[in-house]
């Protein structure tokens, strides 16, 4: 049986896959908190602090889109989503706006979305209900 120290020197090393992958969240992390302080900002268009205020509003909602446990598209919607709506949101925005934005990011932390939440329980309260009529007009 292979040795623990056996493993290639990468792994768990600074610059290994598992602390690469946590660098890439960090900064993610970072990016939705100068997102947010940028869409404070009055030097931001109103296109970009409608895109800010949707993917940051879902980036730090408790409660997905489509929910985790459906297998692939769970974790696609976080992958593809957030990352998307983060470089248009980039591009709308002043560079001058965003450097201050993430200055002002460095360390501060942003609470959980509960009016996200509403929103995304809402969509699937909807969504329930239209199927219930559907179905309903269907078998009935």
């Amino acid at each position: 049986m292979p040795d623990r120290d056996d493993k290639p020197a990468g792994w768990f090393g600074a610059n290994g896959t598992i602390a690469g992958w946590r660098r890439r969240v960090a900064t993610l992390k970072r990016e939705v908190t100068a997102l947010a302080f940028a869409a404070r900002d009055r030097r931001t268009p109103w296109l970009a602090r409608i895109l800010i205020v949707a993917v940051v509003g879902y980036a730090l909602s408790p409660i997905d889109l489509i929910p985790d446990f459906i297998p692939v598209l769970g974790l696609l919607d976080d992958l593809v989503i957030v990352p998307a709506g983060l470089w248009l949101a980039l591009r709308l925005i002043p560079p001058e706006v965003m450097a201050q934005a993430r200055q002002r990011a460095g360390d501060a932390r942003l609470p959980k979305s509960r009016a996200a939440a509403v929103v995304i329980v809402s969509i699937w309260l909807a969504s329930a209900l239209a199927n219930g009529i559907w179905s309903w007009r269907q078998f009935a």
